[in-house]
């Protein structure tokens, strides 16, 4: 009986430490963003211009390296110049220079990726690529 408890209480310990310690798999730690990065399509007005992005390695919390490729230019004057991408937690992404002030600013988007909603014009999506 003594054995009985005392497998329930080191199975206890363990589900509270893996609880405690995001054992559930549901937290993305910053070797894991690293380990990862997206590349994304980014496209104005329901794909009149397009060009892609990469979301590179996770610099600190929410805050990754971005390269944008030069065409970008042509979807957002002013875009080419996006070094970082920084993620809220409200799910929101920004695109900047210097890792403060936004050049665009996208919402969650229905389904998945992202629309742009500062500026208001042009509309921007951003959704991951396809291989």
């Amino acid at each position: 009986m003594k054995a009985l408890a005392a497998l329930i209480a080191v199975a206890a310990l363990f589900g509270s430490v893996q609880l405690f310690h995001g054992g559930g798999g549901e937290g993305r730690t910053a070797d894991e963003s690293a380990q990862s990065p997206g590349d994304y399509r980014l496209v104005a007005n329901g794909d009149e211009a397009s060009c892609a992005v990469k979301r590179g390695t996770e610099v600190s919390h929410g805050l990754s390296l971005l390269t944008v490729t030069a065409n970008c230019r042509g979807v957002l004057p002013g875009i080419e110049r996006a070094k970082f991408w920084r993620e809220q937690d409200d799910g929101t992404v920004t695109f900047s220079a210097n890792g403060i002030d936004p050049i665009v600013t996208f919402g969650v988007a229905d389904g998945h990726g992202y629309e742009s909603y500062a500026p208001a014009l042009p509309l921007l999506s951003l959704a991951a690529s396809s291989d």
